[in-house]
């Protein structure tokens, strides 16, 4: 696998028409065979960038290169049917006239009539669906579409795989489990791959790289350690998982001083322009333990598996969310003991309000 970057979009900027940029001097990078997201709320301008990258939207400013090869500049782009790009839509779009195998097989028409064949063969078998090869697309399960539509991309080997929230007709415990597979599928053929979503589970489920995006801009470009742990300005953290904000004062570059006491960690001081902050506090920091001072009355509780979150509002008026094993199950109205245990500090430069609550 060779080194350096595969796909290259350096200050891309893109309109329709006359009209205002919908996307905004982003650039990123993917090596060859990493999976990319691009994740962000509706309107944000990530689908315009994968038009961007296919050929079918022009550029106002930056440019795109695929293996050291320029595809677009604002003056030259290379055709759509140039580019060896492979697309996975929403909607699967399957020929509803062709067989699944005939699905599969539609744009490998310059290879003879075995060695097609033979494609379709192991495609089918890599996306578990040789069973269902003289089927039509009306038999298939939703599940069972976005593998064949998966399988019909990839099947002219192309150099890059495209795919528009490929898992959003889907309900949301075959999404997971499909986007795993997709991943899987596409390491294992050495495709270079980017998803736009609006659902960062799925980007997680996929994603060696994911992009949050916002009004046209790339806030950050990271793996999801770092966008979880490591979020670059307030609006990723409050896209990005749970959490809520309690106010701070920086005593010294490992410790925070707030209503819970000093907790300590390695502060990464994002946007903070002075000692007053707001600290990012994520419910896995905030551990059960019924010996700490610091105590909470339970709001609200959502059950989620191995675990169960908590809503809590302490004695000194502010609210913090903890994630509990379940087998330790408490209600409504309960109070409990809770520790905080931060490793990443996150502190912002502390706003008008004294807090500010992140979505749940």
């Amino acid at each position: 696998m060779s080194h350096g970057k595969f796909l290259e979009l350096a200050n891309l900027s893109a309109s329709y028409g006359k009209g205002a940029a919908v996307v905004r001097d982003v650039s990123l990078s993917l090596n060859e065979g990493e999976l990319g997201c691009i994740l962000g709320p509706s309107g944000c301008g990530k689908t315009t960038i994968l038009r961007a990258i296919s050929g079918f939207q022009t550029l106002s400013s930056g440019s795109i290169s695929l293996a050291g090869k320029v595809l677009s500049t604002p003056h030259k782009t290379i055709s759509p049917e140039q580019r060896t790009v492979g697309m996975v839509f929403q909607d699967h779009a399957l020929f509803p006239h062709l067989t699944i195998g005939d699905n599969v097989g539609f744009g490998l028409n310059k290879l003879d009539s075995a060695e097609r064949r033979s494609r379709i063969v192991t495609l089918l078998d890599l996306v578990g669906m040789q069973a269902h090869a003289k089927k039509y697309p009306h038999e298939l399960s939703g599940g069972q579409s976005q593998r064949v539509a998966l399988a019909r991309a990839i099947a002219p080997r192309p150099r890059l795989l495209l795919m528009d929230e490929p898992f959003s007709n889907l309900d949301t415990e075959l999404r997971e489990s499909l986007g795993y597979e997709v991943r899987s599928l596409l390491k294992a053929s050495g495709i270079t791959a980017i998803m736009v979503t609006h659902d960062q589970n799925d980007a997680f489920a996929l994603g060696d790289r994911i992009g949050v995006m916002s009004e046209g801009k790339l806030m950050q470009w990271d793996n999801s350690f770092n966008l979880y742990h490591a979020p670059n300005s307030r609006f990723v953290a409050n896209f990005i998982g749970d959490g809520i904000f309690v106010r701070g004062r920086i005593i010294d570059d490992k410790t925070v001083d707030t209503n819970f006491g000093e907790i300590k960690g390695d502060v990464i001081n994002v946007d903070a322009d002075s000692n007053e902050v707001e600290v990012l506090i994520r419910p896995d920091d905030v551990t059960h333990d019924e010996n700490s001072a610091i105590r909470g009355q339970i709001k609200r509780k959502a059950f989620k598996g191995a675990q169960t979150l908590y809503t809590l509002e302490t004695s000194n008026g502010e609210t913090l969310m903890s994630l509990v094993p379940s087998h330790d199950d408490y209600e409504i109205g309960d109070m409990i003991g809770v520790a905080i245990s931060a490793d990443h500090l996150v502190c912002f430069t502390r706003t008008a309000s004294n807090q500010s609550r992140l979505k749940t």
